[in-house]
């Protein structure tokens, strides 16, 4: 009688599942996992795992053996067979017929009884057909599939490969779908949004209010406008949405047409005033140190990874933006006193390291001039987003965030998307407000 134990279940789990031990297997399953706090294990993920793991040690074994069996190739072959037919057409006739002539189950069973089976001959037939049917981004893992010669190394790889393939058959479905899912959507929403206008006439109120002072906002500052007294809707509308990154969501009700959006747009601001200071303290670093310093990309990377890391947070309710920024003119006057000690320059003085320490003290309110500086160009670089045609290029970007462009182009984009489907879903009643904004505007004296 064998003697089952958790040991031998680790070092052959296969074993559990060949000879009928799966109440055992979950028992063990169950075991290891015991003590582990919930949500932070994934269940199906670790059996899925070791089953995995069983099936290919299982494989290995069958192929070590003399003569080798392949009853498991077998299984995995008709897989491989499976996933090729689904990556054809209707037209793919002769492919098909390739397909079921060299991966004919029935005959390759009968090879596997006679010992005659080519498994390297199969495999490079596969290799060659994924090559055929895969897209060009996946050239290179199916090439790399050829350098592979143990057997149960290259049925995991041509698996994987596979996987990849699948998933991008899965994006390439859903893209040729997405426009058609899109207008679903938004036709949805809006028709829902509807019936709770319909409910309530006078549901508006606060998106009115939003387009009123932002329309009064941009005229203040375009004096172009303000003579001649008329502004395009396109502008007053993308001003609004800039100015939802610094809404006081304490203390004035969001707009009705994007509360449901609200979350992100907390979100996005909350990231929006990180990259601000961000962007401020790695400007004011520069000021503050020679060329030589600024010139080495590997510490202003290294720089820029510490202020972002000991920024997280910084813009919540639960995070003290005076305490972080105490602690990050505390670590960078310790970095850059090791950069210059190493490179043999003069360090720093006392002043002058209290002097950029209150810099970085101060760098968050209001009236510092770096931090307007910053925001009004990262404000004008996302306006530019909304107000692109195409999305695709990337505006220019105003001078003094070259070292902050990664972030603003990733914030940019999923700011840009946010909107222009808000766009889509609302514009009918954008565009009845503002009209008649604009009209009592243009008829003011």
């Amino acid at each position: 009688m064998r003697l089952w134990s958790m040991e031998v279940f680790r070092s052959n789990p296969w074993s559990c599942l060949r000879e009928g031990k799966f109440r055992l297997l979950l028992s063990f399953v169950k075991a290891a996992l015991h003590g582990t706090a919930i949500g932070q294990i994934d269940l199906e993920r670790t059996v899925r795992d070791i089953v995995h793991k069983a099936f290919w040690d299982c494989l290995e074994t069958q192929f070590s053996e003399d003569p080798p069996v392949y009853d498991h190739a077998i299984i995995l072959l008709g897989e491989i067979k499976e996933a090729l037919f689904s990556f054809l057409l209707p037209g793919h006739t002769r492919l098909r017929n390739q397909i079921n002539e060299v991966l004919d189950l029935e005959l390759i069973k009968q090879e596997a009884e006679n010992r005659v089976l080519d498994i390297p001959k199969l495999a490079n037939f596969t290799i060659g057909m994924m090559g055929t049917l895969c897209a060009p981004a996946r050239d290179e893992e199916v090439r790399k599939l050829r350098d592979i010669k143990e057997p149960v190394p290259l049925f995991r790889a041509i698996f994987a490969v596979l996987d990849l393939m699948k998933l991008d058959m899965a994006n390439f479905a859903i893209s040729s779908i997405r426009p058609h899912l899109m207008q679903q959507s938004v036709e949805y929403e809006r028709k829902k949004f509807q019936d709770f206008f319909d409910k309530q006439p006078n549901s508006l109120e606060s998106v009115t209010s939003w387009l009123q002072e932002s329309a009064a906002d941009l005229t203040a500052k375009d004096s172009a406008a303000a003579s001649s007294g008329s502004l395009c809707p396109i502008s007053v509308l993308n001003h609004a949405y800039i100015r939802l990154l610094t809404w006081d969501h304490e203390s004035k009700a969001f707009p009705e047409t994007v509360v449901m959006d609200q979350i992100r747009f907390q979100e996005m601001k909350l990231e929006v005033t990180q990259i601000t200071l961000l962007g401020t303290l790695l400007l004011i670093i520069q000021n503050s140190t020679s060329p030589s310093v600024t010139s080495n990309t590997a510490f202003m990377d290294r720089m820029k990874s510490i202020i972002r890391l000991l920024l997280e947070g910084v813009g919540s309710p639960s995070v003290s933006t005076e305490e972080a920024l105490a602690t990050v003119g505390e670590k960078i006057c310790v970095e850059l006193s090791s950069y210059l000690s190493q490179h043999g320059a003069t360090p720093f003085s006392t002043e002058r390291e209290e002097s950029l320490k209150g810099q970085i003290r101060t760098a968050a309110t209001p009236s510092n001039q770096i931090y307007r500086l910053i925001d009004s160009r990262i404000q004008t670089f996302l306006l530019s987003y909304l107000s692109a045609a195409n999305q695709r290029s990337v505006p220019a970007l105003p001078g003094g965030l070259s070292q902050i462009q990664k972030e603003l182009e990733e914030i940019g984009v999923k700011f840009a998307r946010l909107v222009n489907y808000n766009k889509m879903v609302f514009s009918p009643y954008y565009d009845s407000i503002l009209s008649t904004i604009l009209n009592k505007q243009e008829a003011q004296p």
